[in-house]
Parts: structure tokens; C-alpha cells; sequence
């Protein structure tokens, strides 16, 4: 009777335990049922009745069309190319200064626009509204450009503009001129016709992005600062229009960063006594160095996926998934982990789960029979939104786990602060209804950028930066970026043209319109 007592005791334990956990596994099925059902976070503002503004229209004739494509072709011409902090093309530069002077006349000849060169050859223009209670906003691109040589497989050389199957080719025509390009294009037609704005704005184009700008941008930085300018929000490159890039999305997708990855560029290095090769000893600097670095390869850094700003990403895109995916991405929370380690498995979405970690330079001896003393390796490092560059150094110290290799920070910073998209985020919805006005086929949804822009270091005069233009990608094109076969469309680059021109006319909305709830009367 008592060995049957327990049993039964057992028994009914082990059911309650079942039942327990049953329950807690269907109640997580519901609720994921539901998000999965309901969940559209760009329902809101679509809905929304936005403040009336007498917009103009951007009426391009033909020949305002073939003139924009003329300034455009010129500008990708012009070999604006960074080569390392201390060697830029200065020629180049002036080139491209009487460019702008040329293509853009009414833009440097109306009494209503501030130009200002800094720092020889980055520009800040200052466009004031007509109402000071609006407070201003900043557009940003940059004129210089990666180096590229026709050897490395170009099917037109890459300062020719040359157009093939209506594409223009050349280094730049995506990262940044098109940029640069079409934000004054814009201006110089909003002016044409009359327009004066009623939110005040500055553009800022850098001459050093592709070295870090530390001439460029935080010079224009240093002179807003010491004019006490603060800005509603700042809009730069970064991401971009998806279209047929992210598997199982039901159309294009228009990504707008607001983060950026933080990075770091760490030094390795061993020192041991030199000696010839006929007498090693058991492990030399090369050796010690090179298995330091296996570990670190061998031991990427966490995954840290739906910790960060890649989180709304997917819940943005969730209900343009079919199911099972929809599935999955509505509930991020619950599926974070399995979705981290499915994504991990390709270096280009392995991006987005962890702090990258690459082996870039490593260099060691001078001669094939001495055994060199010093072995050094170069470690380039992106660093995930939920970590910090401390936190990344202490865990190379912790994976490396030798204290004969010295480790060393050569520079780094801390992953950008993440800027505000939900419904009251002025500068996200903005740029969000003018894409969603211009291509309403899109969905629109915040993003990260796992490079680097000007834009950060504006971060002290806005708590809002924005990395977006509305540059079009199939698949394959990502890789064009700092690579071979660089091209943007025409249709794409007027289509940029008419993104700002739209842009600025909707910055001049004094608020954001209540959203409506879903039930709301259309």
C-alpha cells in the first residue's frame, strides 16, 4: 500500500508537471498566434490624416531630364578618390567645387541659400525657414569616392560614366554622388519654382567619408557646435530599397538605418628571441601568433541577435512573410535564438547576429632561414548594437588567452545610439511617408548599418539620425558597393531627384498626425 501511495503520488506529480507545461506551451502558441495574426506595425501613420501642404510638383521635361543625367554623368567623372586619410585627390576636389558651381546655378546664386566651403573642400549649405519655431534638419552625403582600377574586372572603366542597358557604371554612382547629386538637383528645382521652406535645413557634404571624416564632417560638426545649431533630425547614406534581396519577402523592403555597428581595429602581436631556421625552437612567433588567432576565429563573439535594433526590423517585415515565416519573424521573442543560428550560417546575415570578427592583415619575417622575432596580425572588428567596445576587448583577452600576445586597440568606438521610429519619431515617419507616397509597393522598415557614415559624428547636435536613400537593389548589386560594376539606373537616379525635392517639401509639416487605430473609418 505505502510503494503504491507513492506511486500514485508520483504519478499525479509528474501529470500536474505535464499539464503545467502544456499549458505554458499552448498559452506561448496562442500569444504567438495572435502577434502573428494582428502584428503591422506600419499600419499606423498610413491611415493617419497628415497635415495639408501645398506641395509642389516635380514636373521634369525632357530636356531638364537629359541635363540632370549630363551633371550626373560629370560628376561620376570626376575621380573624387580617398586614398588613406593623408592622400586625397585635392585636384579632384576643385574639380568637382566648380561642377556643383556650374550644374546648380540658382542653388549658389539665390540670396535665400548660405554656402560656406570648410575645410577646403567639404561644403555646408544653410537654407533658413520661414518659420524659426520649426526647429531644422540636416541632409548629408560625400563627394570622394573608394579607389577602383578597370583591372579588376569593370565592364567599363570606372570614371567613364559609361551607359550600358540604361545603367550609368562608374565608382561612386551609388556611394555617394547620387546622393550628393540629387539633393542639390532638388534644391535647384524647388528654387526654380518659387519655393521657400518653412522648416529651415543644412546640407553637408564631406570630402573624407571613405577615410573616416575626420576633416570633412567633423569640421562642418565643430562649426554648427560653436553656432549652437541643434537639428530635429539628420538624414544620411546607409541603407537602402530591397528588391528580391531578402528571401521570402513579398516585395521590395525600404530599410532605414538607425544604428550603425561600432567598431574596432585591434593589434596582435608576439615578441620572442630570433634565430636560425636550422635550430627552431617548439613554437615561434608565427606559431604563437597564428594560434591566437585560430582561437578567435574559432570562437566568434555571441550571438546577440534580437537584442537589437535588428529586432523591429523583421517585426516591421513580418506580415509580408508567408507562413510558416511569418510565423517566426512576428515573434522574435520566442524565436530569436533558432533564428540566430540559421542566420549565422552565411557571412552576409551573420552580420546582423554578433560582433564580426576578421583577420585582416598579418604580417611576420624577413628572411627565409631567420626566424623572426616579432609576428603582428591586424583584427578588424563590427560591433553588435547590445555590446560595447569594452566588452569586446574583454572577451579577446579572455578568447585569446595568452599573455605572451600583447593585444592593443588601434581605434574603435561604441555601436551608434539607436534613433526613435515609432509613430512620434518626426524624422522616420517623414522619410517614411515620402517613400511610401513615391513607391507604395514598399514596405518601409527601420534597419542597421553595418558600416560606417559621416553621420556619426553628428550624434551630439540630434538624438535622431537617419541612413537611408532610396537607391534601388536587385540581388548581386550589394556586392557593387566598394566593389566591381558600381551602377545605378536613370530611371533610379531621377527617382532619387524626386525623393528630396518631395523630402524637403514634407519636413515643412509643423507635426505628425495622431494615428489612427485600426478600427478607425477610412
Amino acid at each position: 500500500m505505502t510503494d503504491c501511495g507513492a506511486k500514485c503520488k508520483i504519478i499525479k506529480f509528474l501529470k500536474i508537471i505535464s499539464f503545467s507545461v502544456s499549458f505554458v506551451v499552448l498559452l506561448m502558441l496562442a500569444i504567438a498566434t495572435v502577434r502573428t495574426l494582428s502584428l503591422d506595425v506600419n499600419l499606423g501613420l498610413q491611415l493617419a490624416h497628415w497635415e495639408k501642404t501645398n506641395n509642389i510638383t516635380p514636373d521634369i521635361s525632357q530636356r531638364q531630364r537629359e541635363e540632370l543625367i549630363k551633371h550626373f554623368k560629370e560628376a561620376i567623372r570626376i575621380p573624387t578618390v580617398s586614398f588613406s586619410a593623408t592622400q586625397l585627390n585635392t585636384t579632384a576636389l576643385r574639380e568637382f567645387e566648380e561642377l556643383l558651381r556650374n550644374a546648380f546655378p540658382t542653388v549658389y546664386s539665390s540670396s535665400l541659400v548660405h554656402h560656406e566651403i570648410v575645410a577646403n573642400y567639404s561644403h555646408l549649405f544653410w537654407v533658413p525657414g520661414s518659420n524659426s519655431a520649426l526647429v531644422p534638419y540636416m541632409l548629408l552625403a560625400h563627394i570622394d569616392v573608394v579607389p577602383a582600377s578597370e583591372s579588376d574586372g569593370w565592364e567599363a572603366p570606372p570614371f567613364s560614366a559609361k551607359e550600358i542597358d540604361g545603367f550609368i557604371y562608374g565608382r561612386g554612382t551609388i556611394d555617394n554622388k547620387q546622393s550628393v547629386m540629387g539633393i542639390l538637383q532638388a534644391l535647384e528645382y524647388l528654387l526654380l519654382q518659387g519655393y521657400v521652406p518653412q522648416r529651415g535645413f543644412y546640407i553637408g557634404l564631406g570630402h573624407d567619408e571613405e577615410v573616416s571624416g575626420l576633416q570633412g564632417a567633423m569640421s562642418i560638426v565643430r562649426l554648427l557646435k560653436k553656432r549652437s545649431v541643434q537639428l530635429a533630425f539628420v538624414l544620411d547614406e546607409g541603407l537602402a530599397v530591397l528588391d528580391g534581396v531578402i528571401s521570402g519577402l513579398e516585395g521590395p523592403a525600404a530599410l532605414i538605418g538607425i544604428s550603425e555597428k561600432g567598431y574596432a581595429t585591434v593589434k596582435l602581436s608576439v615578441t620572442t628571441a630570433p634565430g636560425h631556421s636550422s635550430m627552431p625552437p617548439r613554437e615561434g612567433s608565427i606559431g604563437i601568433l597564428a594560434a591566437a588567432v585560430k582561437r578567435l576565429e574559432d570562437n566568434p563573439m555571441p550571438r546577440l541577435f534580437g537584442q537589437g535594433p535588428e529586432r523591429g526590423t523583421f517585426e516591421h517585415l513580418a506580415h509580408k512573410f508567408g507562413l510558416p515565416l511569418k510565423f517566426v519573424m512576428s515573434n522574435i521573442w520566442l524565436f530569436s535564438s533558432l533564428l540566430g543560428r540559421v542566420m549565422e550560417r552565411r557571412p552576409d546575415t551573420n552580420a546582423f547576429v554578433r560582433t564580426t570578427t576578421a583577420v585582416t592583415m598579418f604580417n611576420s619575417g624577413v628572411k627565409i632561414n631567420v626566424i623572426p622575432s616579432q609576428a603582428e596580425a591586424f583584427i578588424n572588428l563590427r560591433i553588435h548594437s547590445a555590446q560595447s567596445l569594452k566588452e569586446v576587448l574583454e572577451l579577446i583577452q579572455s578568447t585569446v588567452g595568452d599573455e605572451r600576445v600583447k593585444i592593443e586597440l588601434v581605434d574603435g568606438f561604441d555601436p551608434l545610439p539607436v534613433s526613435s521610429y515609432d509613430e512620434a519619431a518626426f524624422g522616420f515617419q517623414i522619410i517614411k511617408k515620402t517613400v511610401l507616397d513615391m513607391f507604395p509597393q514598399v514596405t518601409v522598415a527601420p534597419g542597421i548599418c553595418i558600416g560606417n557614415t559621416d553621420s556619426r559624428h553628428y550624434k551630439d547636435l540630434t538624438t535622431n539620425t537617419y541612413r537611408f536613400a532610396p537607391t534601388w537593389f536587385k540581388p548581386g548589386d550589394a556586392q557593387r558597393f566598394h566593389g566591381v560594376n558600381e551602377r545605378i539606373s536613370k530611371k533610379n537616379y531621377e527617382e532619387l531627384v524626386v525623393f528630396y525635392f518631395n523630402l524637403i517639401q514634407n519636413c515643412d509639416v509643423r507635426k505628425l498626425p495622431s494615428p489612427h487605430s485600426t478600427d478607425h473609418e477610412l
